[in-house]
C-alpha cells in the first residue's frame, strides 16, 4: 500500500477506550496483587514514609481542580465594567479572599469579555463605515469598479519624478 502525502494510514485512528501495550502489560502484572500493594503502601504510610503518605492522600483526597470560586464579579456590560471587575479582583487578592491563581483565572474571564467587546465594537464601526460608503458611492459596473481599485495602485500625476 502506498501512502499519499497528508493522508493517514489509519483514518479512523485508535478506537476510543483502546489500551496500549504497556497498560495491558501492567494490568496483567498487577492482576491479583493490587490488594497486597495497596496494603503495603498504607503500612508504609503508617510507619511515616512521606512518599507513601502523599500517594495514599492523593488517592483518598485528590487536589481539587476546577472548583467554584466564591467571588462575585460585577456585571460586565462595558469596558469600564471590565476595569472595575479587575480592580475588585485585585482588592480580593490583597485582602486574601482570592489566591493569585484564582485571580488569574478570573482575569482570563474578564479579558475574554473585553476582547469580545472590542471585536463587537470594531464590527459595528466597520458596518457603519460600509453603510456610509455605500450611500456616497454611485452604483457602478464591475469594469468601472476595477478601474477604481487600480487607481490606488497607480502613481499619482504629481508623484512622478522628472528625468534629469
Amino acid at each position: 500500500m502506498t501512502f499519499q502525502p497528508g493522508q493517514s494510514g489509519n483514518p479512523a485512528g485508535r478506537p476510543k477506550g483502546a489500551r496500549g501495550k504497556a497498560t495491558l502489560l501492567a494490568e496483567r502484572m498487577f492482576e491479583g496483587e493490587s490488594e497486597a500493594i495497596i496494603r503495603a503502601a498504607i503500612d508504609l504510610a503508617k510507619e511515616g514514609d512521606t512518599a507513601a503518605v502523599r500517594l495514599c492522600l492523593d488517592r483518598i483526597a485528590p487536589r481539587p481542580r476546577d472548583r467554584a470560586i466564591a467571588f462575585e464579579l460585577p456585571p460586565l456590560h462595558s469596558a469600564a465594567d471590565a476595569v472595575s471587575a479587575l480592580a475588585a479582583i485585585m482588592a480580593a487578592v490583597t485582602a486574601g479572599e482570592l489566591t493569585p491563581f484564582e485571580a488569574g483565572e478570573l482575569f482570563k474571564l474578564v479579558d475574554g469579555f473585553a476582547r469580545m467587546l472590542e471585536a463587537r465594537i470594531f464590527e459595528e464601526r466597520v458596518t457603519k463605515l460600509e453603510h456610509a460608503v455605500s450611500k456616497l458611492a454611485p452604483p457602478s459596473t464591475q469594469g468601472h469598479q476595477d478601474s477604481q481599485d487600480n487607481a490606488f495602485c497607480q502613481p499619482r500625476q504629481h508623484d512622478s519624478v522628472a528625468e534629469p
